[in-house]
């Protein structure tokens, strides 16, 4: 017998020494993809001319037996994918005419033996998902003929010997899932053959190697789960031929090099976890074969460059965990194969692009510990693929989308501190799969009621923490400051009707607004419409004024506590409304609709970041944040974050035209004054010392003498 192959059957048994005390004439021996048990028979050592052994993908135990160092003709060695244990026996190095040893995915432990450098004709070296340990011995690097080096998922340390360099031949070379440390060598820059480089999840230090660069044919590039420090080297640009690129879990800090937009083949980028600074580089956009983008995790700051939205292939943006600022870019609709979008803790704003998720394809969408406001999209589930979404901890508005009770494979949903409105039990009640479902804290149900009379009310339902807590101990505090609410009297002051404790809800009854939240009206279409200069200012004085009325005109003075966009509500005519005014009291009676932090980030004033005590002046400084918005269209958070110290004028280097909001003409004359008072006035009130700030009755006063005659 020469030749024995039995491969890919079901065989089961042990192997028979018997065959090769009775076949000393084999070359081929090939019993892989079976169910042979047992161990290696020592009498294979019998069979020195053979020279392809293959046992792999069986349930082989027991060690390698030394005998195995007879077989010196041997060129094909394939064990991998058994339950074989012990160490390498060091005889493995008397087979010098091996040419591919694979002893993958077994239980081998112990220190890869030096006399593997021996086996110089080598050129694949296969010893992954061992219990292997100790350092990779220099002696690799006298296997000049290597083409494949894998030592993967082993519990190997030390640092990557130098002696690699000399490996020139080879194209794929993993080390991942070990313990190595010390920096990655300068020398890896000579391997110019690599095609895939896997160092991820060790212990790696110490900047990237700027000769990396010389990877030219390099497709894979895993340097993820290290310590990395230092930036990332723009000569990473070189790389043409990468397709896949995870630098993420790293230590690393800079900006992203624009360079990284040669990457044209690249379908796979990873930087997430960093400490990564800088804005995002708009060349991002030119990856058109991007599928996977991970920006999450670092300390990136600006806006979401709208080039992204030239991205065609993208499946999957997450960029979470920032510190961005401004809105979504429209653009983001354009994506027609976006299934996974993640902008978690990122400080944005504004509005959800209408259009977003028409595409039908999103499967997760996580808006989750943001400022973003207005009603969700109608058009977010579109294609009823909708698995997950969050949206919690922002001030988003309106009904839910009706397409939700739709999206049969929903199993996962956070929708707590924000303000919409309408029956959650319709929308929710009839999904089998729902396993996490928030609706906790700020979430208070607003329903549109029309009376017997035909008058038209708002109707907010709370959710009591603990009904007996509410009914028992708490009620009459709780019915004293609400009575005291309901007697707050001022045009420019949602009015409170009543209330009622009922089955541990509480239900306060508002006078109904038309146009609803000023933020949808500032951000939609009528905020370039209906909103012009003049209209502004007088927005913003009407909340002055009820602000001062507020501070100044009731007994005992009523701190806001949360002035925002979305808590000023326009009537038919545009004059604003304050709501929510003095609701924050009711922290201390169980009822839960309200975060016990004071306010919302973005407007809180910054003496709250150490302390929980709220006065007046932390209403004035959320009234110059919204003032500056009105003005700007737009969050001024780049702007309060460029002015630490801000005077009570407009300084020089502050250039009005180009924070003023771009969808209006530019005002001139005298209404040109008036927007910039209406600046210097904001200004004033977001000082960082509170005594520093102006009262409201004071601010009221300035604005009524400046813009009395132009206003009335």
């Amino acid at each position: 017998m020469r030749v024995f192959r039995i491969s890919n059957n079901n065989l089961s048994g042990e192997i028979p020494g018997e065959f090769f005390k009775s076949w000393p004439e084999l070359i081929v021996f090939e019993v892989q993809n079976n169910s042979l048990t047992g161990r290696i028979p020592p009498d294979i050592g019998l069979a020195k001319k053979l020279t392809v052994l293959c046992i792999y993908m069986n349930y082989l135990v027991g060690p390698i037996p030394s005998e195995i160092e007879n077989l010196v003709l041997l060129t094909y060695l394939d064990l991998s994918e058994n339950s074989l244990s012990g160490s390498i026996p060091p005889s493995v190095g008397n087979l010098k005419e091996l040419d591919v040893l694979c002893l993958y995915n077994n239980n081998l432990s112990g220190e890869i033996p030096s006399e593997i450098g021996n086996l110089v004709l080598l050129t694949e070296l296969v010893l992954s998902k061992n219990s292997l340990s100790g350092s990779i011995p220099p002696s690799v690097g006298n296997l000049k003929e290597l083409d494949v080096l894998y030592l993967n998922n082993n519990n190997l340390s030390g640092e990557i010997p130098s002696e690699i360099e000399n490996l020139v031949l080879l194209t794929y070379l993993d080390l991942s899932e070990n313990s190595l440390s010390g920096s990655i060598p300068p020398s890896v820059g000579n391997l110019k053959e690599l095609d895939v480089l896997y160092l991820n999840n060790n212990n790696l230090s110490g900047e990237i190697p700027s000769e990396i660069e010389n990877l030219v044919l390099l497709t894979y590039l895993d340097l993820s789960e290290n310590s990395l420090s230092g930036s990332i080297p723009p000569s990473i640009g070189n790389l043409k031929e990468l397709d896949w690129l995870d630098l993420s879990g790293n230590n690393l800090s800079g900006e992203i090099p624009s360079e990284i937009e040669n990457l044209v083949l690249l379908t796979y980028l990873d930087l997430s976890e960093n400490s990564l600074s800088g804005s995002i580089p708009p060349s991002i956009g030119n990856l058109k074969e991007l599928d996977w983008l991970d920006l999450s995790g670092n300390n990136l700051s600006g806006e979401i460059p709208s080039e992204i939205g030239n991205m065609s292939a993208l499946q999957a943006l997450i960029l979470g965990h920032n510190q961005l600022s401004g809105h979504l870019p429209d653009s983001l609709s354009q994506l027609p194969n976006l299934y996974f979008f993640s902008i978690l803790s990122s400080n944005l704003t504004g509005m959800i692009p209408p259009d977003f998720g028409r595409n039908g394809m999103l499967r997760l969408v996580h808006l989750g510990s943001n400022s973003f406001f207005g009603e969700l999209p109608q058009g977010l589930c579109t294609g009823l693929a909708l698995q997950e979404i969050t949206t919690n901890m922002n001030n988003f508005s309106g009904a839910l989308p009706s397409c939700l009770k739709d999206c049969s494979a929903l199993s996962r949903v956070r929708l707590e501190y924000n303000y919409f409105i309408g029956d959650i039990s319709e929308v929710f009640g009839v999904h089998p799969n729902l396993s996490y479902f928030d609706l906790t804290g700020r979430f208070g149900c607003v329903y549109k009621a029309r009376l017997s009379s035909g008058q038209v009310i708002a109707v907010k339902r709370i959710q009591a923490q603990d009904t007996e807590d509410v009914e028992d101990i708490n009620k009459k505090s709780f019915e004293n400051e609400i009575r005291a609410l309901t007697e707050v009297r001022h045009r420019n002051i949602v009015k409170l009707h009543g209330f009622c404790l009922s089955g541990g809800y509480m239900y306060l009854v508002y006078e109904y607004l038309e146009k609803g939240s000023f933020s949808n009206v500032l951000y939609g279409s009528e905020g370039e419409r209906e909103l012009n200069w003049a209209m502004r200012v007088k927005v913003i004085r009407g909340i002055a004024q009820a602000l001062a009325y507020l501070h100044h005109d009731c007994t005992p003075p009523i701190v806001h506590r949360d002035i925002k966009l979305n808590n000023i509500l326009l009537d038919s005519e545009f004059e604003p409304r304050l709501s929510d005014f003095g609701t924050a009291k009711l922290l201390g009676l169980g009822f839960t609709s309200w975060t016990s932090v004071a306010g919302t980030y973005g407007y809180m004033a910054p003496e709250l970041a150490y302390t929980m005590r709220t006065t007046e002046k932390c209403d004035v400084y959320s009234f110059g944040v919204v003032a500056l918005e009105i003005m700007m269209g737009k969050h001024p958070g780049d702007l309060l974050l460029s002015l630490p110290s801000i005077a009570t004028s407009v300084e020089n280097d502050i250039l009005l035209n180009d924070v003023l909001d771009q969808r209006l003409t530019l005002p001139t004359g005298q209404l040109a004054e008036e927007v910039v008072f209406i600046f210097e006035i904001a200004f004033a009130c977001i000082q960082e010392k509170p005594e520093k700030r102006p009262t409201m009755r004071s601010v009221v006063q300035e604005i009524s003498v400046h813009t009395q005659a132009y206003l009335s």
